[in-house]
Order: C-alpha cells, then structure tokens, then sequence
C-alpha cells in the first residue's frame, strides 16, 4: 500500500485553503436550513456556491454518475442520501450535509449536522458523534496507530448506548478523492494490518453513529444509505492533515472549539 505524503508547503497550503473553502460552504447553508425547503434546493444553494463564489469543483458531481454536489442524509439516512426536490425538510429532522471539493488539484472532505427545530434526542446522537470526532482529533499525531482512532471512537459511542457503522469508513485525501489507507470507526485492525500516522499524511475521520443496531441497507437509488431498523443515524467528518507535532483541521469552521487540539 503506498499512502501519500503532504509535507511540502506548498502542499500544505493547498490542502489548508481547500478545507477553508469546504467549510465555507457547510457555514453558508446553514442559514438555509428552514422547514420547506427541499433537499434539492439546498444541493443548487450549494452547488452555486461552489461554483460561482469559491470557484472551486463539486468532487461529488460526475462521481461514479452522482448527479449533485452534495451528500444530504435526513435522520435514519446514514450517507450518501441524494438531494430530491420533492423532499421537504419539516421539524424534528436531523440533517447531515457532506461536501467535497476541489480546489487548485487539492480536495477537501467535511460534513456537519443540522438539527431543526426541537429534537432532543437527535442533538443527543449528533452530539456524541461530535465527539466521538473530537476524541480522535485529540489523539492524532504522528505515532499513533489508526486502531487507537478507531477504538477511542467505538468506546465513546458504545458508552452513550449507540453503535458504530461499519460499512463505511474515512479515508486517505489528498490530490484525490479516495486514497490509501482506509480510516475504520472501530477497533477492527490487527497487529499485522495496523497502521502508524506519519507526517504529511491527509485523512477523513467521520463517524457514522446509529441510535439502534447498526445494520445499514443501500436503497434502490443505489447510493442511500439507511438504518435497517431505521433509527436515527448521525455523522461529522473532517479532513485532517498530519504535522510534526500533531494535526491541522483543515475543514475547520468558524464556530467550533478547536482549542484542545495541543
């Protein structure tokens, strides 16, 4: 397996001003986010953006046939759930948004959730999943295995009474959408698969948190992801690129506390 390596400035530049811009775009729709307004309206607010204000490249249009610019999953949709202009957000859904981008030959990766209205029980679940991101932000630098991020990440989950999905898994980013290695959500390495973070190594960590079993089903659009039991299901997800001495959040927005990051 060979895992590329950022770690000239130039590269580091690039990957910081991709996840800028990546965020940028989780920070503008939230204003959008309203009772009424379809999943496909937002995916056109999106793709606008994208295109005329970050002039920047939907790395999801085009991919594999995906017809849009955006991933939006709604409450029991674990990923991958396609805009629809026929589907209405009401009170009470839990909303993820998932964006990549390209910007300059860089990609950035992120996603975030949306509450609207009151749902206690989904800000409990897209909480914990925050956190859950956090923990593994927290423990990265170079050193560390990625079963240390997988298992910080399980324990958290599992201790709050919910399950990790395992069907899908962060990943290697860089100067493409999907590179090595493979980012697991849980303990599931070995002593002979384990991998050590090394400087100059780009990531997605973005848990997938289910409030029941954690059975997924893909339906016959052949990309929506949902629970099979159809409980809820949350995700948060950023790109992250490796330093000497720890790690940059590339796709930070501006309203997180990042400040336990040493």
């Amino acid at each position: 397996m060979i895992i590329s390596k950022y770690t000239s400035k130039y590269d580091i530049e690039g990957l910081k001003f991709a996840g800028k811009l990546a965020a940028s775009i989780l920070e503008m729709i939230h204003s959008y986010i309203k009772p009424n307004i379809s999943t496909g309206q937002l995916d056109q607010i999106c793709k606008k953006f994208i295109e005329n204000d970050i002039q920047a490249i939907s790395a999801t249009l085009g991919y594999n046939g995906y017809k849009h610019s955006t991933c939006i999953s709604i409450n029991n949709v674990v990923c991958h759930g396609v805009p629809n202009f026929n589907h209405k957000l009401k009170l009470g859904d839990i909303i993820n948004i998932d964006v990549t981008i390209i910007k300059n030959g860089y990609y950035a990766d992120t996603s975030k959730m949306f509450i609207l209205g009151e749902n206690i029980i989904g800000k409990r679940i897209s909480s914990v999943t925050q956190e859950c991101l956090y923990k593994a932000i927290k423990i990265m630098r170079p050193g560390v295995k990625l079963s240390e991020i997988g298992s910080i990440i399980q324990q958290h989950a599992e201790y709050n009474g919910y399950s990790i999905v395992r069907n899908y898994c962060g990943h290697g980013i860089g100067k493409n959408f999907h590179e090595p290695p493979q980012v697991l959500h849980y303990n599931g390495y070995n002593l002979f698969n384990d991998i050590i973070l090394t400087e100059g190594m780009c990531i997605t960590i973005e848990p997938i948190v289910n409030s029941g079993d954690s059975a997924t089903k893909i339906l016959n659009d052949g990309w929506t992801v949902v629970t099979k039991d159809k409980s809820l299901s949350a995700q948060w997800e950023h790109t992250l690129l490796l330093i000497s001495d720890g790690v940059i959040v590339t796709t930070a927005r501006k309203e997180e506390d990042l400040s336990f990051i040493k």
